[in-house]
């Protein structure tokens, strides 16, 4: 069933980084925080994986990393959308730089998902591309330029508010999550500090000495930041 996301949220993607008792280790870990917290979290797992990470968790929300824009019946290896609902999925991220979309491709993707009820996390690598992808109205937006992904070096506070503005200013309801390097809490917390809605991180989790750790260091710095860009005691 589709939950309402909503700000503060962070995206956990292991990518490939992780596999089998790993996933699912990092799964419950970002459970606990966003219970811990109050921080919604999407947590973008393996196709391989979305059964057994819903099966073990109980606040976070489970997508999927891709599908296809198909219909039942034929598309040998194709993602079926139908078939990320039945495993559990609540929503899908589409358009990551590692598996880019065209625009045509894109739309259609967007119509299925909503057709099955999947929220959708898109993501641009520029703000001309996040303006346009604004235009066909999914539920978020990941602003990233592409060439900081994986790096550890973050966005600044001036490409947080060009981003969010870029999306805010074509379709105000879609949620901005801006990301690309980060690597710590403090990282998050500058992000969030900036005017996101919204950050994440795929290796600065997965890669960590101790990542149920650094997921609870995250998760916290994306509460004081909300809280302290909100005043709030």
């Amino acid at each position: 069933m589709k939950r309402p996301i909503k700000a503060p949220f962070f995206e956990i993607g292991p990518k490939a980084y992780l596999y089998g008792e790993d996933v699912i280790e990092l799964a419950k870990a970002a459970d606990a925080a966003s219970e811990k917290y109050g921080v919604d979290i999407i947590f973008t797992t393996p196709v391989a994986e979305i059964s057994r990470v819903k099966a073990a968790t109980k606040h976070i929300h489970v997508f999927a990393p891709h599908m296809d824009p198909i219909h039942p019946g034929r598309g040998l290896a194709d993602i079926l959308p139908e078939s990320l609902v039945a495993a559990g999925a609540e929503g899908v991220m589409l358009n990551h730089c590692e598996k880019p979309l065209t625009l045509a491709v894109l739309r259609q993707t967007i119509q299925r998902a909503v057709e099955v009820g999947l929220t959708t996390i898109v993501c641009a690598d520029s703000m001309a591309e996040a303006s346009m992808i604004a235009m066909l109205h999914p539920d978020i937006i990941v602003a990233e330029p592409s060439e900081l992904i994986g790096t550890g070096v973050s966005v600044g506070p001036e490409y947080v508010k060009a981003a969010t503005d870029a999306v805010k200013n074509v379709d105000p309801d879609i949620l901005v999550l801006t990301a690309a390097g980060i690597a710590n809490g403090q990282d998050v917390y500058d992000t969030i500090f900036a005017g996101a809605d919204a950050t994440g991180s795929s290796s600065g989790v997965a890669k960590a000495a101790d990542r149920a750790a650094m997921v609870d260091e995250m998760i916290a710095a994306a509460r004081r930041a909300w809280d302290a860009r909100h005043h709030k005691a």
